[in-house]
């Protein structure tokens, strides 16, 4: 993790010359592209997704440090794709409320795609109005904000609220920072991931607070050394890795590695930390994980690994995932939580895990009666210091 740390403090220097050179629409060291300027209107009525696009043209394209600016107010948008490459960097300052059309169809409601060098932020809101959709089946329900082949981006000071599906995903990119973030949407809301990882390297989420219907973070197939820190979850079901190994046969590498999780905070979700595959899967691989300094407030599951994970009724029971898991920590967690089985790790018979610790774990169980208690299930590691409930390992 050291050169990714590395890494990622050139990529937050770099951005905060880039900071410092936007705090004001008169410094002569960036050039401003006011959307109004363009005609859009923010009235929270109007439509205004190609005088966004044609400001973002003309930031893209400026030779120099430029800032497509969204002043207060409300826009409203259809799908838009803001494409790179950009000639030098490239901010958006969201100061005003963007707001999802209801009719807003496709995959994605707001991209960013083949950028290098870019910060997204200012302290606005970006709304999904996902309560249109989340009653109604086959509907497509777009993402609100993705970042596709993004490199060295800084997103920082955003609320996100009722997106339609995922709020945030980052997908193909690398040297990634996000800090600041406010995601909120009702606890049934469904699929309304807060952040979602993909395919992306050396990603940092710092000082965020995640509300959702689903993983506060989720982290799939190809992700590499991302750290979490300073994350306050709930509702939602928690800091999930998976699930992998669903489509068997396809060419996607069931992959993560390098994870750290430290000083984060589950309220009331349905899981803490998670590792999820499915059974049966192809060959893949979970490996370099640490989770520590972890408070589990009435979390239903703070501790939870199930390499037989499937929701659907169909599934073979007898199946064995080929996913390894190996070299996962899990170091100063304590709190409470709301099932007895406080520590649950079901890991495969094809494929047993290994290299687990359990470093002073204290976990009690808040029913009524009862004391929490752990599971374990073809996994090979150690427990050391406080164990409570009493290491299976």
């Amino acid at each position: 993790m050291a050169t990714t740390t590395g890494m990622l403090v050139v990529v937050s220097q770099l951005v905060f010359l880039l900071i410092c050179s936007c705090t004001a629409q008169d410094d002569s060291s960036a050039r401003f592209f006011d959307v109004t300027k363009y005609g859009a209107v923010a009235n929270g009525k109007g439509e205004n997704s190609k005088q966004f696009l044609r400001a973002w043209e003309d930031a893209c394209q400026w030779n120099g440090n430029s800032v497509m600016y969204i002043p207060k107010g409300i826009y409203r948008l259809k799908s838009v794709d803001f494409k790179g490459p950009c000639k030098s960097f490239t901010a958006v300052r969201i100061v005003g409320d963007l707001k999802a059309s209801t009719d807003v169809s496709g995959n994605n409601w707001i991209s960013f795609e083949y950028v290098d060098r870019l910060l997204v932020g200012g302290g606005g809101t970006v709304d999904g109005q996902g309560a249109t959709v989340w009653g109604t089946k086959g509907r497509p329900r777009p993402i609100s904000m993705v970042f596709n082949f993004v490199n060295i981006a800084r997103i920082s000071n955003l609320n996100f609220i009722n997106s339609k599906s995922v709020h945030l995903k980052i997908l193909s990119s690398q040297k990634v920072i996000m800090s600041g973030i406010r995601i909120t949407a009702p606890e049934n809301s469904p699929n309304t991931d807060g952040i979602c990882i993909s395919k992306s390297e050396n990603i940092k989420l710092l000082h965020s607070n995640i509300a959702s219907g689903d993983d506060c973070v989720s982290m799939l197939s190809g992700t590499e050394n991302v750290e979490i820190v300073d994350v306050t979850c709930g509702p939602g079901h928690g800091i999930s890795v998976g699930s992998l190994g669903h489509s068997r046969g396809d060419k996607r590498d069931n992959r993560v590695t390098g994870l750290h999780v430290r000083n984060c905070t589950f309220i009331g979700t349905q899981n803490g930390v998670r590792i999820k595959t499915w059974a049966p899967s192809d060959p893949g691989l979970v490996s370099n994980f640490v989770f520590e300094d972890l408070h589990m407030k009435n979390a239903e599951n703070p501790i939870i690994i199930d390499q037989h994970y499937c929701p659907s009724r169909s599934c073979n029971t007898q199946a064995q995932s080929s996913i390894q898991i190996k070299n996962v920590t899990f170091r100063n967690i304590w709190g409470e939580s709301s099932t007895p089985v406080a520590v649950k790790i079901q890991c495969s018979s094809k494929a047993p895990c290994s290299e687990f610790k359990l470093h002073n774990i204290n976990l009690a169980y808040n029913g009524r009666e009862g004391v929490a208690k752990s599971e374990c299930l073809n996994v090979h590691g150690q427990s050391y210091g406080l164990t409570h409930p009493p290491g299976c390992l």
